[in-house]
């Protein structure tokens, strides 16, 4: 999980007032998940994260999935904070002009 320093409390606002959840990957990290949201499991139940701000395990190595506990760290997870190059579904989108 990201450092103290780099992890505003869960009582402070960082300016999206929105209502919705932001989802931040951390480079070599976990997913943190801030705001309004609902956490199930496949099957529709509700998991109660227990606070507004949580880290979600990104590297399978956790003991407490879906939760990060910092194992990654030790297990040598990699991976970038942003995506190294465009999603391909997102070429897929790419509608024609209804016009022509």
């Amino acid at each position: 999980m990201p450092s103290a320093e780099s992890e505003p409390p869960d009582d402070v606002v960082t300016g999206d007032d929105d209502g919705g959840a932001t989802i931040t990957p951390y480079r070599d990290g976990p997913l943190i998940v801030r705001g309004d949201f609902r956490l199930v499991d496949q099957d529709g139940g509700e998991i109660d994260p227990g606070r507004r701000t949580i880290a979600l395990c990104r590297c399978g190595k956790s003991g407490i999935k879906p939760f990060c506990d910092g194992t990654h760290k030790r297990a040598g997870f990699a991976a970038p904070s942003a995506p190294s190059r465009p999603r391909p579904a997102a070429q897929l989108r790419q509608v024609p002009d209804a016009e022509g």
